[in-house]
């Protein structure tokens, strides 16, 4: 099975020829927008597009682990992670 990936570059075209945009308007909105979906999910907000995408940070707990190489046990500390969801016209397009 091949891995089939868009480029950003890729999807700036294809969006810019969808909406008759230039590329360089369409690469500065997407830029913009992950920018602020970082800055926003960085500070504990919690960005949803309904239907669509959500991002949010969670907070993990600190817990033992094993390192694969030796089976010692290692301590894994607390942590902050990104959890994205997808919404439902996501799961709808990709059935």
């Amino acid at each position: 099975m091949a891995d089939k990936s868009i480029t950003k570059t890729e999807l700036v075209a294809s969006i810019a020829s969808s909406t008759g945009q230039s590329q360089s308007a369409v690469s500065s909105v997407l830029d913009a927008l992950f920018s602020n979906v970082a800055e926003a999910v960085a500070s504990g907000s919690k960005v949803s597009i309904p239907g669509w995408i959500s991002f949010e940070r969670v907070d993990t707990a600190a817990r033992t682990g094993r390192n694969p190489q030796t089976g010692a046990e290692i301590k894994i500390p607390a942590g902050k992670r990104v959890k994205v969801s997808a919404g439902s016209k996501l799961k709808a397009a990709v059935k």
